[in-house]
């Protein structure tokens, strides 16, 4: 199963030159970015939340979340995951019919400096990791008090955000490591510490 993921240590852009030559005091290089990052998941979520107190119409609300929800699905994946972190991901079908899935990462740059602010690193991470647990939280309060309807867009909401995150953890932690099995490392160590 994992032999058939590639991870590839390639250039994601040609201006990899120009990122270094940025100034060094600005924390976030790519704010328009790192504001898109954040503004598509936390815009279907207040729409998800006021919805009812806008509209009454149940299909308005709908399409607006799930669009939302589809903007941020291609900006987290082909924008703001290179730009913020260097990361990317996808899958490619060959001639075979067989799926790969290939996951790349930024090369480091010639002077071993990171390409990356740590700050762009965090608001990529919190945005990516809250999200989704946020949708969850949504479908639990949507399934137990019986708001059907509301349950297919909060599914939607669980699945579009957390495939990118499946989709990056794979690619920050190599995607031929076990992931169970370097969480049980880590709890083990952090057990051991204590």
């Amino acid at each position: 199963q994992d032999s058939s993921d590639d991870i590839e240590d390639v250039s994601l852009f040609d201006a990899d030159d120009d990122v270094s030559r940025r100034s060094k005091k600005s924390k976030i290089r790519h704010p328009v970015a790192s504001f898109f990052h954040l503004f598509f998941r936390v815009s279907a979520i207040i729409v998800y939340l006021l919805c009812e107190l806008l509209t009454s119409s149940f299909i308005a609300c709908m399409v607006t979340i799930i669009l939302l929800l589809s903007c941020d699905f291609w900006a987290v994946k082909n924008v703001t995951g290179r730009l913020m972190v260097g990361l990317r991901w996808w899958n490619q079908v060959d001639d075979d019919g067989r799926s790969h899935w290939v996951f790349e990462a930024r090369k480091v740059s010639a002077q071993g400096g990171k390409t990356s602010s740590e700050a762009e690193s965090r608001i990529f991470w919190l945005g990516l990791i809250t999200c989704p647990m946020i949708w969850v939280i949504f479908a639990f309060s949507a399934l137990f008090s019986f708001k059907v309807k509301w349950l297919a867009v909060v599914v939607m909401g669980v699945v579009l955000q957390g495939a990118n995150l499946y989709g990056y953890i794979r690619c920050k932690v190599g995607s031929r490591k076990n992931l169970t099995s370097m969480a049980t490392n880590y709890l083990g160590k952090q057990f051991l510490r204590q």
